[in-house]
């Protein structure tokens, strides 16, 4: 286990200037989505529809293809261009049967023996009363549980935004990769300013005091590496992207598809325990604070000599009459 120092020290301008860079470039609107990749990573892919419970949620896309001439299972949050496709895609935010459908496809490939690829870009799950209604906290949380025990190996790659629940939900890999200019967080810069601060116009200073960029969450240790992007970023340059995210993609799960089942899921666990962890520096005393005697107790009751009262709550901190009382006193 490794140290990690957190700074208390409020960000500089320079480090609140380059992370908001960094969002702005994690929300541009011809930045590649999840089927953009898939079509230029992989081989006949076939999307399937559906939860088999409620509809098809447009937000979340994914099915099986190949790579490499490999069976994969990929899924992916599917983001708009336009404001068209973005309300159709519902902003690439998920309702619950969008995660009940990851979830199909999920045990789909666990039952088939195939890799599971997923692609993360959304700001967050639909927090929307329809959403609630049906489900939404159980949805994310069984998705969760679901993917800690698959014994297929499982590469995340966040490709825009990582936010919140919505990201997570389809995030439990083995390795979890980045975009050089993703962000992955647990609420948007402006929620966190508007709880914070409440000014949303406060963003960019939330953005970088919270380390959201790929760079930091890799010093943190919640991503375990960062795809660099072409040129003036994947916005720019789509083939070049997905050919960075495919070369990432094939050395990954040809490193963690040599671990057997038992070492896959072992080697999973031990990762997710992982994060978060910090060392002590200072370790505080074994011994528990005494508690007073009985003899002590009950002569604080009687008021016996030699006993000591416990103070009482205006001798601890005085109200104002009680310190002016004290001054003409004294």
């Amino acid at each position: 286990m490794s140290e990690i120092v957190l700074s208390a020290e409020a960000p500089t301008a320079e480090a609140i200037e380059s992370a908001w860079r960094r969002v702005q470039l994690a929300r541009h609107p011809q930045r590649p989505r999840t089927l953009d990749l898939i079509a230029l990573i992989f081989d006949d892919f076939a999307e399937l529809h559906g939860d088999r419970s409620f509809r098809d949620d447009p937000a979340i896309v994914g099915g099986p293809a190949l790579l490499e001439g490999r069976p994969v299972m990929v899924i992916g949050h599917q983001k708009g261009k336009d404001t068209e496709s973005n309300i159709s895609r519902n902003f690439g935010s998920p309702y619950p049967e969008g995660f009940r459908k990851a979830q199909r496809l999920m045990r789909l490939a666990d039952k088939l023996g195939i890799p599971l690829v997923t692609f993360l870009d959304t700001a967050g799950a639909f927090p929307g009363p329809a959403a609630e209604e049906r489900g939404q906290a159980e949805a994310i949380a069984s998705s969760i549980k679901l993917m800690t025990g698959l014994q297929v190996p499982i590469v995340v790659v966040i490709i825009g935004e990582g936010g919140s629940g919505g990201a997570l939900a389809i995030g439990v890999g083995d390795e979890v990769l980045a975009l050089e200019n993703a962000t992955y967080s647990v609420i948007s810069p402006e929620g966190c300013a508007a709880i914070l601060w409440r000014a949303p116009e406060s963003a960019p200073t939330a953005a970088a005091a919270m380390r959201m960029t790929a760079a930091d969450q890799l010093e943190l240790g919640v991503i375990d590496g960062v795809i660099e992007e072409p040129g003036e970023g994947a916005h720019a340059d789509h083939a070049g992207t997905a050919a960075a995210v495919k070369q990432a993609i094939l050395g990954t799960l040809g490193r963690i598809t040599r671990l057997d089942t038992e070492a896959l899921l072992t080697t999973r666990y031990a990762r997710l325990r992982g994060i978060g962890l910090v060392r002590e520096t200072e370790v505080a005393s074994p011994q528990l604070p005494q508690e007073p005697s009985l003899r002590r107790r009950i002569g604080r009751l009687l008021r016996l000599p030699g006993v000591p009262r416990r103070p009482r709550w205006s001798e601890i901190w005085p109200s104002g009459e009680d310190a002016d009382a004290n001054e003409e006193g004294a």
